[in-house]
This record gives C-alpha cells, structure tokens and sequence, in this order.
C-alpha cells in the first residue's frame, strides 16, 4: 500500500510542463475537455514554485482573504511506476480516491482531516465529474505562508483528468461564500 501511495502523489504532484503560464494552462483545460471561469470577486495571481504541489492557476480575493490554486492531471500523462510480479498496475481510472488520500496526508498539518464525497449525481451536475470529494485541513506552512487552512477538492472524469482546486484561507465560516465562488471555477464540460 505504501507504494502505491508514493507512486501516487508522485504522479499527482509531478508537474505537468515545466512552466504555469496561461497558454499551458488553456492547453490542460482543453485537453482535460475542462472550463474554467475566473468569479466576479477574484482576479488572476502568478503561480510560484511550490515543492509540496505544482498548480499551473491561481485566483486571490481582493482582500487578500482567499487563494485558489487549480492543478489539472490528464489521465494520458499520468505515468505509474509500479512493479508487481503479477502485472497488476492500476489502471489511471480507479486511482483518484488513492491519490485524493495521499494528497491530504500529504499536505496536511494535522491528523484530522474530515473529508465528504459528493454523491455521484451531485458531482456530475456540480463539476462534470464522475467523482468528486472535499477535505477540510490544516495546510502546512511549505504549501501556504500566507493561509493556515484549506479546503481541497478532488474531481475525477473517467478517461479524461484528475483535477484540484485547493482554496486556502484562516477562517472558513467569514469565507464562506467566497470559498464556495472559487471552488466553482474549475469544472468539466457537461
């Protein structure tokens, strides 16, 4: 289990092109069959290196208050380096709850992280997804300077991408609405 753990956030936190900038960006949204709408109360913000998690978009609220950051994983440049002697390697389609728990051990700075999975008709009208499921975390301060807190979201497309959106934050219940506005940015195409 431990291996395919580590081969998991591997692939997950691998970055996909060498540099986030916005055409690399529009060319995952594409290739995921993704859209990506920037809410009214945010503006775009340059990603930064990060050795926890690559992302290639961020949003900032004016206030400062809440970043978004959006990582975007086609499931054809997913690489699983894992060796069985049965041949039995996972298959990219069953592996998002795997990479969804590894992320938030990953991230996490503590150890209790509750977690929900949207039921399977509520994650397709909400975010085009086959899945989707939502950890709430203390982020540690490598991931975040700025924030304490985060909200992560998983989102699975079978035969298409994995996708993350990761709102940080200190106190979710003034942030509320606003948290909710980021994490509805990101989605697949219905």
């Amino acid at each position: 289990m431990f291996r395919i753990a580590s081969c998991l956030i591997i692939a997950c936190l691998w970055p996909v092109s060498s540099i986030a900038d916005e055409s690399s960006f529009q060319n995952l949204l594409a290739e995921a069959n993704m859209q990506f709408e920037v809410p009214e109360t945010f503006a775009t913000t340059p990603t930064r290196a990060n050795r926890l998690m690559h992302y290639e978009q961020a949003l900032v609220s004016p206030d400062g208050q809440i970043e978004a950051r959006y990582s975007i994983r086609p499931l054809s440049r997913i690489k699983i380096d894992y060796s069985d002697a049965h041949s039995a390697t996972p298959e990219p389609n069953h592996l998002f709850p795997l990479i969804f728990q590894a992320l938030i051990g990953y991230l996490s700075n503590s150890g209790h992280n509750p977690s929900n999975e949207y039921p399977q008709d509520q994650a397709k009208s909400e975010f085009g997804a086959d899945w989707a499921s939502a950890a709430l975390m203390d982020i540690k301060p490598e991931f975040s300077e700025q924030h304490s807190q985060a909200l992560l979201l998983a989102m699975h497309k079978n035969d298409m991408a994995d996708a993350y959106t990761i709102v940080l934050f200190d106190d979710y219940a003034t942030q509320k609405e606003a948290i909710r506005a980021a994490l509805a940015a990101l989605s697949f195409n219905k």
